[in-house]
């Protein structure tokens, strides 16, 4: 008797062990996203061959992502400031390989993007190449799964080229659900083109199926270099325009505050909408900015429709300043020349 209570005994810890070592360890099909950090521009970027001396910083913010573990999901379900997705939903369905490349082709629009507008407003020649659209998934109905791949580039749809991706989307949200659709594109360094239909997409326009990003290049005098090999993302391009702009046009536009903030960036310089910007300004206050940068656009109405309570950018970010007490000062934007425009109004005379 007393031999058999050891063994259970023996048996419960070890499984007690084994249960704690899995809820610590072994990772599940679940990403946890949190407040990450802020780096300075300067650290990935530099202008005309020089170095930026001058006081204060521009800061991107960013957000952390982890694969969770058991311990980790009950954490994060506790923290209103962690966000819990699944594999499906954080990666689209993309292998790792396939995630990391769609995160770099939104980096290289957003620099591409954040040149052209930030030498547009200094005054300087620059010229934009539109080469199409990076093809970054397809939908599960599209008539072009398994033709069109990721990286792909689309060029021209019923023999049309376009300017701009929000040109091919209005051409092709005007043809009728189901009729005939030819794309031509280029994969793998070969000219392609391939016949399909227009479906009807989740957001009730008309489309092909396919996720997109602009595939641009700008051509400039001005040396322009960024090393962002490990950053991905779009978000970062309102704080890049400010930074090459500010070295361009004003140096001492930053006026020695240390400035933070997020968005995309349009080719008309208007500011787009980012995910996390709860997290976004957590970050950037822990890492000492003063002033913090917020898209500033209405919530779609689509996005109303599922959540009446949805907040903007900016009232999601003032929000979450006034519950957690930070010491930052939340300013709306609605596209770049505001961010300038308050800077040149409250920097020191």
């Amino acid at each position: 008797m007393k031999t058999s209570k050891k063994i259970i005994l023996i048996a419960s810890i070890v499984l007690v062990t084994v249960a704690i070592w899995a809820a610590v360890l072994i990772p599940l099909p679940y990403y946890i996203e949190s407040p990450g950090g802020a780096s300075d521009v300067r650290q990935v970027l530099q202008v005309n061959n020089q170095e930026d001396k001058e006081d204060g910083s521009y800061n991107f913010v960013y957000v952390q992502v982890r694969q969770a573990t058991a311990l980790q999901l009950l954490a994060a379900s506790l923290d209103k400031h962690s966000d819990i997705y699944s594999e499906e939903d954080m990666t689209g369905g993309s292998s790792n390989e396939d995630y990391f490349r769609i995160s770099q082709f939104y980096m290289e629009t957003s620099q591409n993007l954040a040149k052209y507008q930030a030498l547009t407003l200094a005054g300087k020649e620059v010229k934009m190449e539109f080469f199409g659209v990076y093809v970054l998934s397809l939908a599960k109905d599209s008539t072009f799964k398994g033709i069109l791949n990721i990286a792909d580039t689309v060029t021209s749809i019923n023999g049309e080229t376009f300017q701009s991706s929000a040109d091919l989307i209005d051409y092709v949200s005007k043809l009728k659900v189901g009729s005939d659709v030819t794309v031509g594109y280029e994969s793998m360094g070969q000219k392609l083109s391939a016949d399909g239909q227009i479906i009807k997409l989740d957001n009730g326009k008309n489309g092909i199926g396919i996720g997109l990003v602009d595939h641009t290049q700008v051509k400039t005098d001005i040396p322009i270099d960024f090393q962002t090999a490990n950053i991905g993302g779009p978000s970062a391009g309102l704080m890049f325009t400010l930074s090459i702009y500010t070295q361009l046009a004003d140096p001492t536009l930053r006026s020695g505050r240390d400035i933070a903030g997020t968005g995309t960036i349009e080719q008309d310089g208007s500011v787009g909408d980012i995910g996390g910007i709860d997290k976004k300004v957590i970050s950037a206050s822990q890492a000492g900015a003063t002033v913090f940068f917020a898209p500033n656009n209405p919530v779609d109405k689509e996005v109303l429709k599922h959540n009446p309570k949805a907040l903007s950018n900016y009232d999601e970010a003032l929000k979450t300043v006034k519950e957690e007490g930070l010491d930052i000062e939340v300013v709306p934007v609605k596209n770049v020349k505001e961010a300038i425009a308050y800077l040149e109004k409250t920097k020191e005379k």
